[in-house]
């Protein structure tokens, strides 16, 4: 029942917001009032461009989804972020949910049969979180103070590839990493592919749709990126919690068939990762652009252009 609150006081808050002005303007056509809500957000007298409303009546930025300007404006740009936001979510999530198993497989959670389910879970918790603490969160922050320096596509790009790097490095030699004295280093750079996936594209595949499509089709272009990105963490949450079964029969989870073992999955997300760097070529690089450059939208005479009021 209290969760409930946050929602309607959200909902009451939204209600008194005016809507976007590049949507008022741009998709509604109503340039008039997109004037006037940006007047009363800037508090100060904004006037209408004598030529904006033959900009938002222009057929050349009229086009739709499944139109052939589209796809030869922003086919590639989709593409782009749909197939990386799909690679890295079987990748990360994945990591995610067969943590327990690496961590067991190292020896830095005990058998289950030596603890019991409260035990267990604490120590997995705990885990978990000094990874969280020691890599995941840093890497958000670092994606913070750097984005609108080195750029979307230079944070992406890095990012793939050092989770690639970090992947195989801890696969290739996966046994030498499962001895007691190795295990801190695994430790070491198993977090780190988690902070160069938060530095990269668990942040930019997020913000990226946002800022290269046009207005009226930016969220469902969004939209679809994270569908995909949704379909990819569900490959990632059950096709490795199969694939990351052991070969053995004898040491198989109940319930499970055998699968090709950790450090095989390990491998395979290593070449996901590998994939979605070579598909971040297909995102532009949005860094000190305005949306509408980024979306075509002013791809008309300098005359004919939207004051970037909106």
């Amino acid at each position: 029942m209290f969760g409930a609150l946050p929602a309607a006081l959200t909902y009451y808050w939204r209600m008194k917001m005016p809507e976007t002005a590049r949507y008022t303007a741009l998709v509604a056509k109503n340039i008039k009032q997109a004037t006037a809500d940006m007047s009363k957000v800037l508090h100060t007298d904004l006037e209408v461009e004598e030529r904006a409303e033959d900009f938002v009546k222009d057929p050349r930025q009229n086009y739709g989804l499944f139109s052939k300007e589209f796809l030869r404006r922003h086919g590639l740009h989709l593409l782009g972020t749909t197939s990386t936001w799909f690679l890295l979510d079987i990748a990360f999530y994945s990591q995610n949910l067969f943590q327990k198993d690496i961590f067991s497989a190292i020896g830095w959670i005990p058998k289950p049969a030596t603890m019991n389910a409260t035990h267990e879970v604490f120590r997995i918790a705990r885990a978990q979180t000094l990874i969280a603490l020691c890599s995941t969160v840093p890497g958000y922050w670092f994606t913070v103070a750097f984005i609108d320096i080195i750029g979307r596509f230079a944070i992406q790009l890095m990012g793939f590839f050092m989770m690639t790097v970090f992947m195989f490095a801890i696969a290739f030699p996966y046994n030498h990493w499962t001895k007691p004295e190795n295990r801190i280093g695994f430790v070491v750079m198993y977090a780190l592919t988690f902070f160069f996936a938060n530095f990269g594209p668990n942040a930019t595949t997020f913000i990226v749709p946002a800022e290269i499509f046009p207005a009226r089709l930016r969220s469902t272009c969004h939209g679809i990126s994270a569908a995909a990105g949704k379909a990819g963490a569900i490959v990632g949450a059950f096709g490795f919690l199969y694939a990351a079964q052991s070969q053995d029969k004898a040491k198989v989870d109940a319930g499970y068939p055998p699968g090709i073992g950790v450090k095989n999955s390990l491998i395979v997300l290593g070449v996901l990762n590998f994939i979605g760097m070579l598909f971040t070529f297909l995102v532009p690089e949005p860094k000190g652009k305005s949306l509408e450059e980024l979306s075509g939208e002013a791809e008309v005479s300098h005359d004919e252009k939207l004051l970037y009021i909106l």
